[in-house]
């Protein structure tokens, strides 16, 4: 499985879910055969919380692209945190 944070860079670089890749919808067409490689692994988006929609488009362009396992974790990393499981964040303190 492949975890996509569908937030810009700079909300990534802050926090993001363990191991997950960070792809935006504009960049879709470019980067997710580098990135997902594999068009039958399952790939999970998420962004923010369910108010958030960038994870449902960029499962939607990867599914225009032939990607058929794509799910979307609709209440992202916001319920990620509050349920006190850990983030990652490439932000140096």
């Amino acid at each position: 499985m492949t975890v996509v944070d569908a937030l810009p860079a700079s909300y990534y670089a802050r926090q993001h879910l363990p191991g997950a890749v960070n792809l935006v919808e504009d960049e879709v067409d470019v980067r997710a055969a580098d990135l997902l490689p594999d068009k039958s692994a399952l790939i999970v988006t998420y962004c923010s919380n369910t108010a958030c929609h960038n994870s449902q488009a960029v499962a939607t362009r990867l599914a225009n692209l032939g990607y058929t396992n794509v799910r979307k974790y609709a209440e992202g990393v916001q319920d990620w945190v509050e349920h006190g499981l850990p983030t990652e964040s490439t932000v140096r303190a």
